[in-house]
């Protein structure tokens, strides 16, 4: 995604590009739509192997990244997988790894191990249903009862939820937030599985009535989440913003093909005035959510004090305009467009789930501005 790579990273990424078009043509893809999971356990070891759960691990723990900015990194995978539209939790599964990483305990590291080598799975339980489903309100309770937490709530939507070996619950506990890992089929846990729009990507919504785990099971202080929950917030969208240029840029280049090969009244329709405008717009679009989720990630891997925002304002640009720019996409196509035939529909899909995960564009400009106004303040 970077204007210029190092060698490294362009060495990771046209590894990415090989691995995932040897194991995860169009015609794969197509046949996980019934896969219970979206994806098989011998696809997702390989791509461990290859380092995609592990490059925001420390290296203290195994993990490491090719240029030492973990994040920009990953961001070169994800924009791979949205090219493609590619199956895997590779959102859920880094988030969780990242905080175990940095706050897990000695047997939650033995949880982040297999994350890592991709015998396991995680789901991060943090979005909740209506009236609660704003961007950032979390209703669900983590108490304290004497050596034992006890969780109760509701999660949805939860990514990877059905098919985790553990799920990282993010809760209340009075005014301030904790976590906890949940093994899978803990007692008091229900997990309905949801319809998604995406042919490879599973959620679900998760019920926690009452689930008792030890204290132990706690990630972090328990009441001191707030500030990891914020940077678990950041590199999911980070993640999704990447996979999300990667999926425009893949129908961008379908339309401007079409446009070329498809006649009418004798010359191709790339020819007449209003499908040249329109296809600026979609450059456009396309390089603004390239740069805009650049700087978003650099500043993100940098720490700097405007990163916050700019997530933010990424989000909402990629969300709005990536869904207007596939949308734009079927209607040039015309009737193929609509059809299950063709590919594109696999990254209308992809951009549809995706803006929708985590907050809308709208709940994200309302973010930047009041992200703006405090440093006006």
């Amino acid at each position: 995604m970077l204007v210029a790579l190092s060698s490294d990273q362009e060495a990771l990424r046209s590894t990415t590009a090989r691995f995932l078009d040897d194991r995860m043509p169009v015609a794969t893809i197509r046949g996980l739509r019934d896969n219970a999971a979206g994806f098989t356990e011998e696809y997702w070891s390989q791509a461990a192997q290859l380092g995609w759960t592990a490059m925001l691990v420390s290296e203290d723990h195994g993990g490491g990244t090719v240029s030492g900015s973990p994040l920009t990194d990953l961001s070169l995978i994800g924009y791979e997988i949205g090219l493609r539209a590619a199956p895997g939790p590779f959102v859920p599964v880094n988030v969780v790894a990242e905080t175990l990483s940095a706050e897990g305990s000695a047997a939650q590291l033995e949880v982040l191990e297999q994350l890592m080598s991709g015998t396991a799975t995680a789901a991060w339980a943090y979005a909740e249903p209506a009236p609660h489903d704003a961007l950032g309100t979390v209703q669900t309770t983590i108490r304290v009862d004497g050596d034992d937490l006890v969780i109760d709530g509701v999660k949805r939507p939860v990514e990877n939820a059905g098919h985790a070996t553990h799920l990282l619950v993010t809760g209340r506990t009075g005014e301030d937030l904790s976590q906890v890992l949940v093994p899978a089929g803990a007692e008091g846990m229900t997990i309905e599985e949801l319809t998604s729009a995406d042919l490879t990507r599973r959620f679900a919504t998760v019920r926690l009535d009452g689930v008792r785990v030890p204290r132990e099971a706690a990630v972090g202080e328990i009441g001191g989440a707030a500030q990891r929950v914020t940077r678990q917030l950041h590199v999911a969208l980070a993640l999704h913003d990447a996979e999300t240029v990667g999926a425009i840029n893949r129908a961008f280049e379908l339309t401007l093909g079409w446009t070329a090969d498809r006649y009418s009244f004798g010359r191709p329709i790339a020819s007449y005035q209003e499908i040249k405008h329109r296809m600026a717009d979609q450059v456009t679009w396309r390089e603004a959510a390239h740069a805009i989720t650049d700087a978003a990630i650099v500043a993100l891997d940098a720490g700097a004090p405007d990163a916050a925002e700019l997530i933010h304002a990424a989000t909402a640009f990629v969300g709005e305009y990536g869904g207007e720019m596939l949308q734009d996409c079927v209607q040039i196509h015309g009737g193929i467009g609509v059809t299950f035939e063709h590919d594109l529909h696999l990254f209308l899909r992809r951009v549809t789930v995706n803006r929708a995960t985590y907050g809308t564009p709208a709940e994200h400009y309302r973010m930047v501005g009041k992200l703006a106004s405090r440093a006006v303040a």
